[in-house]
């Protein structure tokens, strides 16, 4: 559904008023933190917005056997660039989580869920679920924008302990290649030019 400027700015007032960070937004409404940043500033000026492309995935998101689906490419290209040298599969809450246990499902690979507990500090890994410590991972999620959130949870993660052989999402929005130095590959980049 594509929304207006004014639309998506009442969204964000609205997932503001729910308790959701800026983070939280960006994942709901799929656009960047700087995006979301300027529709929340109260002296907006349309000139001033900044590049961003929204991506929409529900059509996959709303089935679990388009989510495998789409999964089954993640599976691949993780094969011809890490081969066995992972151990286990990071979903980034909250969209990349499904990915992650389809992945982990196919691969027969333990899974660990991070999720961000506020837009300055890092986020945290779930006790519930695998640990990353000494193990080598793979970090998936569903876009890429600025790379923020997957820059701090791969410096987290090999804070921790882990070695991470790869970020891997959905869509690129960014020409960004690596996350310092981590490969990134996507299904689709989707970046201005």
């Amino acid at each position: 559904m594509h929304l207006s400027l004014d639309e998506l700015r009442a969204k964000v007032d609205e997932f503001r008023t729910k308790g959701l960070n800026t983070q939280q937004i960006a994942d709901e409404l799929s656009l960047s933190q700087t995006t979301v940043q300027w529709l929340s500033s109260s002296d907006y000026e349309v000139d001033d917005k900044p590049l961003d492309v929204k991506v929409g995935w529900r059509s996959i998101a709303v089935k679990g056997d388009r989510i495998e689906a789409v999964s089954y490419i993640f599976c691949d290209i993780i094969d011809e660039m890490v081969g066995e040298e992972v151990d286990t599969i990071v979903g980034v809450s909250i969209n990349g989580i499904a990915f992650a246990q389809a992945i982990s499902a196919t691969m027969d690979l333990e899974m660990a869920v991070v999720r961000s507990i506020s837009e300055d500090a890092s986020g945290h890994l779930s006790e519930v679920y695998a640990s990353t410590e000494g193990k080598r991972v793979i970090i998936v999620d569903d876009v890429y924008s600025s790379g923020t959130t997957m820059k701090k949870i791969a410096a987290d993660l090999k804070d921790s302990g882990a070695e991470v052989k790869m970020c891997i999402v959905l869509v690129n929005k960014s020409w960004d290649d690596d996350v310092d130095g981590v490969p990134l590959r996507a299904l689709i980049r989707a970046a201005t030019v």
